[in-house]
């Protein structure tokens, strides 16, 4: 990617953020995305999740990667390790997971049955499918109907990005990206 191809896609980000649900939310600086510098031993198409410092990397030729900021799962919930993205999604749908219901009745007993794809749906407007070994991992990189939880540890263990970042993810992956959650 060069500076203008860039810079014209984060000036289409900051549009996408003044439309949805979300618009009176602007992320510090620190959680847009951002091209920056990364080790030349990261394999170029891939994605890399530092949890800890709340960043996702799409990593590009030469040694750069588009950084986004996220949000992650909280203590004892997150995902670690490597998966493929098996599986995207528009507008996708959602239900919590049998141990989410188990955990937390009162907050998602209700949604049981599901919850259709749309701006209230808690994935958000795109959904990247993480698989291990052709296996559902029920883990995602999705979008947010919270937007302020990106750059905390509060989810029940997927990657969250702001709608607008995670649609432009959504168009630059396929499917078959590997991820790697550090």
């Amino acid at each position: 990617m060069d500076r203008r191809t860039f810079l014209m896609s984060t000036a289409g980000l900051g549009g996408a953020l003044a439309t949805g649900s979300a618009a009176a939310y602007e992320p510090a600086a620190n959680l847009r995305p951002t091209l920056v510098q990364v080790r030349a031993d990261f394999t170029p198409g891939s994605i890399v999740v530092v949890p800890k410092a709340h960043y996702l990397y799409w990593i590009q030729e030469g040694g750069t990667a588009m950084r986004y900021g996220v949000g992650v799962g909280r203590a004892g919930l997150e995902f670690q390790g490597d998966a493929v993205i098996a599986r995207k999604a528009k507008w996708p749908n959602w239900r919590p997971t049998d141990e989410m219901i188990a955990r937390e009745p009162q907050t998602y007993a209700r949604f049981a049955e599901g919850v259709p794809g749309g701006p209230e749906n808690p994935l958000g407007s795109r959904a990247l499918y993480l698989y291990q070994g052709g296996v559902d991992t029920y883990y995602r990189i999705h979008g947010t109907t919270q937007p302020r939880s990106i750059g905390r540890s509060v989810s029940n263990g997927c990657i969250r990005m702001i709608n607008a970042h995670v649609e432009d993810l959504y168009d630059r992956v396929p499917v078959g990206t590997r991820v790697t959650v550090l």
